[in-house]
């Protein structure tokens, strides 16, 4: 029996009393069957095999070789995943909540329309990654290989990208607030109509990066190089601050210095109240007899 079968045949015996009687042949390719896993399948190679609405539950799936598998809709609570080859896996719409993908390879994946929360993919590969539409609040990503990966319209709020190299990388229509991408590398990268409010950008290098229509309200830019940044405007800067930045020629910033915290909140325009609903008519006055 190869490694292979001998580590699903363990896995499976310990699963049975969670999942019950696991019908699947171990020498069949199509693992589907077997929807829960619990144990420890460290150094596994399943690679190309299909396992569709897989729940993976406090599960030890370490170095594992998951190339081309396919993971539509599975589900990682709280396993450990670090230094998995996930290279061009299928991961679309999964759900990761506080799983640990350290050091993962996800090159060429799949996972448009993943939800995680907590999830931690620190120093993760994700080169040309499709992550568009995706929800990755508050993820771990410090360190991570994001070049030329897709993050359209994905949801990025509260997470740690700190020191990520994102060159090139699409984060259109994304919303980046309040995340933190101090000391990243963004040369190149698309952030038309993203929200970067509250975002931290010290130390980061946005060289050739397109602002077009983006929001950077109450965001620091300390020390950032925006040298040849597209879609760059004044009105925009006016929300932000830094101290020792360098902008495309033309444009200035307010410092932070001596600013609470190097936190701030511009005021802006409140709205005006609507107006007061009409007075309730006065009831009918009685009838004279």
């Amino acid at each position: 029996m190869s490694r292979l079968g001998v580590s699903i045949a363990a896995l499976t015996l310990s699963l049975m009393a969670l999942t019950g009687p696991a019908h699947a042949s171990i020498e069949d390719k199509d693992v589907a069957k077997l929807t829960s896993f619990g144990g420890m399948c460290a150094n596994c190679d399943l690679a190309g095999r299909k396992l569709m609405n897989a729940k993976f539950a406090g599960a030890n799936f370490a170095k594992s070789v998951l190339i081309g598998a396919d993971l539509r809709g599975a589900m990682f609570y709280g396993s450990n995943f670090a230094a998995a080859d996930l290279t061009r896996a299928d991961l679309r719409g999964a759900e990761m909540r506080g799983a640990n993908f350290v050091a993962a390879n996800f090159t060429d994946a799949k996972m448009s329309g993943v939800e995680s929360s907590g999830v931690n993919l620190q120093s993760a590969t994700m080169v040309r990654v499709d992550l568009s539409s995706s929800e990755l609040h508050g993820s771990q990503l410090v360190g991570a290989n994001l070049q030329r990966a897709k993050l359209s319209n994905a949801e990025l709020n509260g997470s740690n990208m700190q020191g990520v190299n994102a060159r090139d990388a699409d984060f259109s229509n994304a919303d980046l607030t309040h995340a933190n991408m101090t000391g990243g590398r963004f040369e190149g990268a698309n952030f038309r109509n993203a929200d970067l409010t509250a975002v931290s950008l010290r130390g980061a290098i946005m060289t050739g990066a397109d602002f077009r229509n983006a929001d950077l309200s109450a965001a620091v830019l300390t020390g950032a190089d925006f040298t040849g940044a597209k879609g760059l405007d004044q009105d925009m800067l006016d929300e932000a601050c830094a101290d020792g930045v360098r902008l495309p020629s033309g444009l200035s910033i307010r410092p932070c210095s001596g600013v609470r915290n190097a936190r701030f909140m511009l005021l802006r325009e409140m709205p005006k109240a609507p107006a007061a609903p009409p007075a309730p008519p006065k009831p009918p006055k009685p009838p004279k007899y």
